[in-house]
């Protein structure tokens, strides 16, 4: 059976989807002036089917998500340039949205991509621990199964595997074991000593982020599952309303969010993409990261489009002044890290609505996180379990991709465009909460793609895809996949058409990462420099020369 014999439409799904969405807000978590833009929602696409080995409705879920992104944005511009427009065209096509929730992987520096090896002599090494170049470290974040049989637990070393592994029994290095075979023969064994319950007491003793992996409906009985079901995909809520209203800049250009200054306070990748979105609108975005804390060097190859970067340590009085410099002029702080770090360090959403009322001017503060920010804990329930099922399996996959990070990173500019939105009309601060927990819990609200279009996805997977297994990484996953939808799909993985092309000085190399989404009638979206290494730049909003240029594709 092929898709032709399938009476399935992913554009038709995602217009439900959107209906859906559309109906779980209030008007302050989602405008009614942005729903009254629904009209003007159009969705496109060459072949109205998933591309994705995945059960869920990722594309689809995706592009209504970039429909609402695009109806605040619209509801913006009416604020900004009148409302002579106010029926501007939003296209959001479905090949654009897919290549959005893979884009690390289409993404080229001097041509290399994410799994060339030799790709690292092209960046900054911001790995500090060696949690992600070095093959064993780096799968002290990965899934394995525990001293209960058909269970299974996804410690997460992250970006500092030292405790993980130690705190499992294991050395924190280990430079003669480079096969992923070795590796996992060492790790495994190490983690079926313990039970689940010891696993979880070890995390909340050593603060590590790993968690078991729940069946969907196990963890729906969870109390963290039962607090958190109910919960909105984002919310935004009101933090003061003494100060006036805010009106976008108008300078003229044709950009929504230009001269609105963003600061991000972000690592990894759902963060960076939130404020990367706002980029693609106009905003200036301002990246700050501590020259002490570990990034993922290639990340930032697509995270930093559009942006600037600069490295502060807010532990030190000196760059502390610095920050609190940029502070005053702050429109957008997008706050990344775990809940209560930037509290600690006096930076925390109320600190910056004493300072919005201050200075007279509100702020809009996003934080995202992945667990949520209700609840006791929490991990990506159940995506997993699906993803294993899916391919035949009694044990459950990471799936490919790290699509949850980008979709959360949509969610999130949602929240901040919202923010923008009411701070325009009504004044005050703004407070936007997002996660990865919400938006696998929206996979599962939205349904899994129907049987019959599971079965042809599982069948054009190829048998290397079916090969894989619960203690594969998402690296060696997401290659798989990559290779397969490289012999399926060549007019579309790798297409010129699909992606910005610069020349970045930062890098001093040239540069391919996606495109915006999002497309609309009378306004421009996109960017307007090359991304950079982090710690590129002064920690200034005035920026200086630009040195990047854009590459015609052709």
């Amino acid at each position: 059976m092929g898709f032709a014999n399938i009476s399935y439409s992913s554009i038709a799904e995602s217009t439900r989807i959107l209906d859906f969405l559309l109906l779980l807000f209030d008007d302050t978590s989602l405008p009614t002036a942005a729903r009254d833009k629904r009209a003007n929602v159009r969705f496109t696409g060459t072949r109205d089917r998933p591309y994705f080995p995945i059960p869920f409705k990722e594309t689809e879920l995706s592009a209504a998500l970039k429909a609402i992104e695009g109806c605040i944005a619209s509801a913006l511009a009416d604020d900004k340039f009148g409302k002579e427009n106010a029926g501007r065209a939003i296209t959001v096509n479905h090949e654009k949205t897919t290549a959005f929730l893979f884009q690390t992987y289409l993404a080229k520096v001097g041509g290399l991509g994410k799994l060339d090896k030799s790709v690292r002599t092209l960046l900054k090494d911001t790995d500090l621990l060696q949690a992600q170049s070095n093959p064993y470290r780096r799968m002290s974040a990965n899934l394995y199964e525990t001293a209960n049989k058909g269970e299974y637990y996804h410690i997460h070393g992250s970006l500092e595997a030292s405790t993980t592994l130690e705190m499992i029994g294991l050395k924190s290095h280990r430079p003669d074991l480079e096969s992923h075979t070795d590796i996992v023969n060492v790790i495994e064994p190490a983690v079926r000593k313990h039970t689940v319950k010891q696993l979880e007491a070890l995390n909340a003793k050593n603060r590590q982020a790993g968690v078991k992996a729940f069946e969907h409906d196990d963890f729906l009985q969870t109390r963290h599952g039962k607090e958190n079901w109910p919960l909105p995909p984002w919310s935004v809520e009101n933090l003061e309303t003494n100060t006036p209203k805010c009106p976008l800049p108008n300078n003229g250009g044709k950009k929504i969010l230009s001269g609105i200054k963003v600061l991000e306070l972000c690592r990894i990748i759902a963060g960076p993409t939130i404020t990367r979105i706002l980029g693609e609108y106009g905003a200036e975005v301002l990246k700050v990261t501590s020259p002490n804390l570990s990034d993922v060097p290639f990340f930032q190859v697509d995270g930093n489009m559009g942006k600037r970067t600069t490295d502060l340590d807010l532990k030190t009085p000196d760059d502390r002044k610095v920050f609190e410099k940029l502070l005053q002029d702050v429109d957008v702080i997008v706050d990344g890290y775990r809940p209560g770090a930037l509290e600690k360090l006096g930076y925390g959403p109320q600190a910056m609505v004493d300072m919005a009322s201050k200075r007279g001017k509100g702020v809009v503060y996003v934080h995202e996180n992945c667990f949520g920010h209700y609840g006791e804990w929490a991990d990506r329930p159940g995506v997993a379990w699906e993803q294993g099922r899916f391919m035949g399996l009694d044990e459950p996959v990471v799936p490919p991709f790290p699509i949850s990070d980008y979709g959360t990173g949509c969610i999130g500019a949602i929240a901040a465009l919202t923010g923008l939105y009411h701070r325009a009309t009504k004044g005050g601060s703004w407070y936007g909460k997002v996660s990865l927990l919400h938006y696998d819990l929206l996979l599962f609200k939205v349904g899994l793609l129907p049987q019959a279009v599971q079965e042809e996805l599982r069948r054009q997977a190829g048998p290397d895809f079916l090969a894989l297994r619960h203690a594969h990484s998402v690296d060696q996953i997401s290659g798989t996949a990559l290779v397969r939808m490289r012999q399926l799909f060549p007019d579309f993985v790798d297409h010129p058409k699909y992606l910005d092309h610069w020349y970045s000085e930062g890098y001093k190399a040239n540069v391919s990462a996606v495109l915006p989404v999002v497309e609309m009638e009378g306004v421009e979206i996109g960017f307007t420099r090359a991304s950079r290494p982090n710690g590129s730049n002064e920690a200034s909003w005035n920026g200086g020369e630009e040195k990047d240029y854009r590459i015609d594709s052709d």
